[in-house]
């Protein structure tokens, strides 16, 4: 897929002091100062291309945030993404990833997903320190540190009833780490969460 460079960011980057990607961005980018990366030429895109080849045209240690919302969902490699962040965040940089929930009945609906996501999903990707089951590393080589997971409860128009209930809901399960891991081993299938988002720490390199 041939990339489109609307801006020639690529060939500017090491003039940009506060890099900010936004993958997946579609028709409404989230982040006004994030560059825009997305496969479809929607008029906020930046850059349109397969966000892999993107990925590979920036220099290494040269990006200071990167977010995506309802995009990892919906790519069928995590691990290569997640090696090609490694290598362009720079030292402390964050990675801000929201996904729907695996609960969440309306993830079914879509054709296009292809990965389920919940509390531990990227405890296999980074070092976690937050919750106290354990799951195994399968990959070594990604320096990033889990720093935030919270789940996060909606109802769509007009269920605004439920809408406010889940509020309500998603304050007392985030309350703290146990509640969270309570809420998804037990709870929930009787009140689905819609989305869950993580935050992620790239560490610094050791010298």
């Amino acid at each position: 897929m041939e990339i489109i460079d609307k801006q020639n960011i690529l060939n500017r980057i090491t003039e940009i002091a506060d890099l900010q990607l936004e993958l997946g961005c579609g028709s409404r980018k989230k982040n006004r100062d994030a560059v825009g990366i997305d496969a479809i030429d929607y008029e906020c895109v930046d850059i349109v291309g397969d966000v892999y080849d993107v990925l590979r045209k920036i220099p290494g240690n040269s990006v200071s945030a990167v977010y995506s919302y309802h995009f990892f969902e919906h790519i069928k490699d995590i691990t290569a993404i997640m090696e090609e962040l490694a290598r362009i965040i720079k030292d402390n940089g964050l990675l801000v990833v929201v996904t729907p929930h695996f609960s969440n009945p309306y993830y079914y609906s879509d054709h296009t997903h292809k990965n389920q996501f919940g509390l531990y999903s990227f405890s296999y990707l980074s070092d976690d320190l937050l919750f106290s089951r354990k799951v195994p590393r399968y990959d070594k080589s990604f320096e990033f540190e889990l720093r935030k997971v919270n789940l996060i409860f909606l109802s769509p128009r007009p269920f605004y009833f439920r809408w406010g209930f889940k509020k309500i809901f998603q304050v007392i399960v985030n309350l703290n780490r146990y509640m969270m891991e309570f809420y998804e081993e037990n709870l929930c299938y009787i009140v689905p969460c819609y989305e869950i988002r993580y935050e992620i720490i790239k560490k610094a390199r050791k010298t």
